[in-house]
């Protein structure tokens, strides 16, 4: 029973009261009266859309005129993370961010999303609205529609309480190419903030760290300080959101894929002082730790200073820096201008520095 299936609800759409004293059974993913009651109940109130009309799919209108944004980009991801909710977060609003993000990376803008939800027998019902509830908030945030969506109850002891699935259709330009593949010798690379933020916080909500530290996820739909800093900048290469695998890692993948260098300066690296203090007492690099809100992006070196601008401008972009150059050689690789000096070869994460974190 997909969640499109039900008619749409009449009239406003007003969030029912929590029921902290029920769970999900096993009765819920049967396909009859408890999974169309669960879904009315629970899921319509908070995610809800007009192209729900009964069916096992939605009908979408596209801009009008189409042939100025003549290309479709679509996008799936599934999330998983421990423990689901988290200082400036949950896995609902990281689901939705998640997907809003790998969209807006191609240079298109989100306008739909998909969700599908794996539910363990046991998990709380008020726990599962407070994650639906987060994720309207985050969908009106982006500006984006859930206008389909799944369940699926599998017995208690296999799975982890609650998985999702997002997939997100974008529109963009006909004359719009970005990619890892883009990268130019002369171009700048800059961060639109501090980093590590997201992986530390969710080590932290684990009672991980060992001392209080005030560290909030980072997780944030960035559509719209992407499309600023293509409207300021209009010749951008590559966009690229270092999530998994931090900024190095991507980076990487980045200097992979367009066969160039990639030269970073320590010092410009934006990393707030209790995220950088948590990793040294850990034993963590921050560069590799994972980012839910921030983006890298590769442009010509005479467009920096106005995409700079343009993400100063965002609340998103408070703490964006220059932190590298691109360069030919060495081929492939990473490089990184050490604080003492030095030259550090930053290669890909080997293995998994933090698990379960988007």
């Amino acid at each position: 029973m997909s969640i499109s299936s039900l008619p749409p609800m009449e009239g406003p759409v007003c969030p029912l009261p929590l029921r902290h004293d029920q769970t999900i059974v096993i009765g819920h993913g049967s396909g009859g009266q408890m999974t169309h009651d669960l879904i009315r109940n629970s899921f319509l109130p908070y995610i809800a859309s007009p192209h729900n009309t009964g069916n096992d799919f939605a009908g979408l209108p596209l801009p009008d005129p189409l042939e100025k944004r003549s290309r479709l980009v679509v996008s799936t991801d599934c999330h998983i993370v421990s423990p689901l909710f988290f200082p400036g977060g949950d896995i609902g609003r990281l689901a939705v961010c998640g997907t809003v993000n790998d969209i807006s990376m191609s240079g298109a803008q989100p306008l739909y999303l998909t969700a599908g939800f794996i539910l363990e027998e046991g998990f709380s019902i008020a726990k599962l609205e407070q994650i639906l509830d987060s994720m309207r908030q985050a969908s009106e945030e982006a500006g984006v529609q859930i206008v389909a969506g799944d369940t699926k109850v599998v017995e208690k002891g296999k799975g982890d309480g609650i998985f999702i699935n997002t997939t997100g259709v974008g529109l963009i330009n006909s004359g719009m190419h970005l990619g890892g593949e883009l990268a130019q010798p002369g171009d700048a690379v800059l961060i639109s903030g501090t980093i590590g933020d997201h992986g530390m916080a969710v080590l932290g909500a684990r009672g991980e760290l060992g001392f209080e530290a005030d560290i909030q996820s980072d997780v944030a739909p960035l559509n719209h300080l992407i499309q600023s800093i293509l409207k300021a900048a209009p010749h951008v290469h590559v966009l690229r959101d270092p999530t998994r695998g931090g900024l190095a890692t991507t980076l990487n993948e980045i200097a992979s894929q367009s066969r160039v260098n990639i030269l970073l300066e320590e010092d410009a690296i934006p990393i707030q002082p209790a995220v950088r203090t948590a990793c040294e007492m850990l034993g963590f690099d921050p560069l590799y730790v994972a980012n839910e809100g921030k983006v890298i992006v590769i442009l010509p070196a005479e467009e920096a200073d106005a995409a700079l601008d343009a993400l100063h401008a965002h609340p998103l972009g408070t703490w964006s820096k220059k932190i590298g150059i691109v360069k030919d050689n060495p081929s492939g690789r990473v490089l990184m201008k050490t604080l003492i000096g030095g030259t550090r070869i930053l290669d890909m994460l080997a293995g998994e520095m933090l698990p379960r974190i988007c």
